[in-house]
């Protein structure tokens, strides 16, 4: 961490490998490179380097990119980010690194977080990194993933995975998540939800890749749970039952559960916790509210409860979550981050 009353930006280095996407290779740049203190200071430093000396690195479209910064500068970097390659070879066909990738990865200091977008998993699964802990990739992928990896614990399911200094992600957008996610995590859900204002996506997406995988015959449903989800969002700081939610749409509890799950990718009464968390951290960061007032702001109803729910998510208190994540606090993205080391699922 750097000596108090200094401030250093984080040093993000993004890894393009031959065949990469060019929209993923833009994803680390767009959000980290949005995220402001509040003077208005980048928080994030990002370069992106090849295992190459510089020059053009080809991509999957009809373009190179000429990449400024060779392998060594992966030794500079806190977070190295591994966007998707449609042309990994025998790391994605037989698990295994090329010598020029193994030497490049070689340059990583012990401790730097790592990050895998889409099927940059596969460089992390081929050289180590994820043997033994949870991670996921495309859920077009995931299978054969497994299969080529059997120490690693895939999940299909979700859209992103944190597991403290290794984080895997699902097909492109998801990268958008779990670069906000980090954004989050090291700096706060204000300065994330700022990134996801000025780049107009939503600054936390429900549910996982389920449901965006195509299902044989699907049944054609008109009615959806997105008034009720809109009816909640607007009294989170009442006691809301499942019946009340299923008569916004007129349905029977059952029905909407069903929907509500097919729809979302997590039950209702999950859905609400989750909202009811996202406006405790808001409160905790934006007012002087105290820790009782925020509870039942948040629906939490008391204190007691929403310390249970914020040490189930966060890890943390919510007295050490506001003291970490105060308006105005110059985190340098180390310290409570750090602590969340669960998979976000």
């Amino acid at each position: 961490m750097a000596p108090h009353g200094t401030f250093r930006r984080h040093r993000v280095v993004v890894l393009a490998l031959d065949g990469l996407l060019p929209f993923e290779l833009g994803i680390p740049q767009r959000i980290f490179g949005m995220a402001r203190d509040a003077e208005e200071r980048p928080l994030y430093e990002v370069v992106t380097c090849s295992v190459r000396p510089p020059g053009p690195v080809e991509t999957d479209a009809d373009f190179t990119v000429l990449v400024p910064h060779g392998p060594k500068t992966l030794a500079t970097a806190d977070t190295v980010v591994v966007p998707a390659s449609y042309e990994l070879g025998p790391v994605h066909d037989e698990g295994v690194l090329t010598p020029e990738l193994a030497a490049a990865l070689a340059h990583i200091r012990p401790g730097t977080r790592l990050v895998s977008i889409c099927t940059g998993g596969y460089v992390l699964a081929a050289a180590g990194y994820l043997d033994g802990r949870p991670a996921t990739t495309h859920w077009m992928h995931a299978e054969h993933f497994q299969r080529l990896f059997p120490k690693i614990q895939v999940d299909a399911d979700v859209l992103f995975i944190d597991d403290g200094d290794v984080l895997t992600s699902a097909g492109v957008a998801a990268g958008i998540d779990l670069c906000l996610h980090l954004v989050r995590r090291d700096h706060g859900a204000a300065v994330a939800n700022e990134v996801a204002r000025r780049t107009v996506v939503p600054p936390h997406r429900d549910g996982g890749q389920a449901q965006y995988i195509q299902r044989p015959v699907p049944q054609a449903q008109a009615a959806t749970t997105t008034a009720a989800r809109a009816w909640a969002l607007g009294r989170l700081h009442e006691p809301i039952q499942l019946r009340d939610m299923a008569e916004q749409e007129s349905m029977s509890v059952r029905t909407f559960t069903r929907r509500f799950r097919e729809e979302v990718g997590v039950s209702p009464g999950q859905w609400l916790t989750q909202q009811r968390v996202e406006r405790a951290r808001y409160l905790l960061e934006s007012t002087d509210l105290s820790i009782d007032q925020v509870a039942r702001a948040a629906g939490f109803g008391t204190a007691q409860s929403m310390r249970q729910h914020l040490q189930a998510t966060l890890g943390v208190t919510p007295t050490v979550y506001r003291r970490t994540f105060r308006s105005g606090s110059p985190g340098a993205g180390t310290g409570f981050g750090d602590s969340l080391a669960s998979s976000v699922r």
